[in-house]
């Protein structure tokens, strides 16, 4: 599996998100706490996303090996600031390609998207589901995995007009009937709120005093304040409020 985080709030340097904290998100690529068995590190690629003022859409890094081989990264992460990230680290499903456009977040305009989790039964249980999308978007893939589908699948119901919570509950519905047992923890920002699920894999958020709200796979400090979000929900976040829901008519 892979571990995921986004931050949205006043602006922050990267680092205090990549590297700075005693669980940050380079420790959990080599030392992560909960995989599931879906692996023992992080190390197939990573990829952080990032807003700036005045710029209508993200920044993006990736790489496609492990973040803590990176050395240009760390001094980037320090002198950089912003007040919505979304980063990841990759752990690659056995079969599925380890390349750089393979890793999160996934991008389109002010979109940043991720996917911790593994659809089963990859490609034939959802095969159905990506013939419905356009012949362009399937032809321009980031990359043949699940989580590149995944995010084709999202994209689509955005652009489409859904809301971003009602867009990702959507897929996570149907990817689910197609392919039951898939872990689908989809998490997705456009620089204004936070959207994400949990289904099958674990999720945390930390909402502070000073306008911020922080979700990650696993908590990236020993505060407390950090709030487990149930399986099969769905969170929505903007930096006053945080709401977590069920994910309509899905059982365990």
């Amino acid at each position: 599996m892979c571990r995921h985080l986004a931050y949205l709030g006043p602006p922050i340097p990267l680092a205090d998100l990549l590297f700075t904290p005693p669980h940050s998100l380079e420790r959990q690529s080599w030392a992560p706490r909960d995989m599931r068995g879906g692996g023992t590190i992080n190390a197939d690629g990573f990829g952080v996303g990032w807003f700036q003022a005045q710029e209508p859409v993200p920044l993006r890094y990736r790489r496609s090996a492990a973040l803590w081989t990176d050395s240009t990264l760390p001094q980037l992460a320090a002198a950089t600031r912003s007040g919505c990230v979304l980063a990841a680290v990759r752990s690659a499903t056995v079969g599925m390609p380890v390349v750089e456009t393979a890793a999160a977040p996934f991008t389109e305009d002010r979109w940043l998207f991720s996917h911790n989790g593994k659809v089963t039964g990859w490609p034939d249980s959802v095969a159905a589901l990506a013939a419905a999308l356009p012949v362009r978007d399937l032809l321009t893939l980031d990359a043949p995995t699940d989580s590149a589908l995944l995010w084709a699948l999202v994209r689509d119901r955005l652009r489409a007009g859904l809301e971003p919570g009602k867009a990702l509950a959507e897929v996570v519905t149907a990817v689910r009937a197609a392919a039951p047992g898939s872990r689908l923890n989809l998490l997705l920002t456009d620089g204004e709120s936070i959207a994400a699920t949990t289904a099958g894999h674990s999720l945390s958020y930390l909402a502070t005093g000073d306008g911020a709200v922080l979700v990650a796979s696993e908590p990236l400090t020993p505060d407390a304040a950090w709030t487990a979000v149930p399986d099969l929900s769905l969170l929505v976040a903007a930096p006053s409020a945080v709401a977590v829901i069920a994910l309509e008519g899905q059982t365990s």
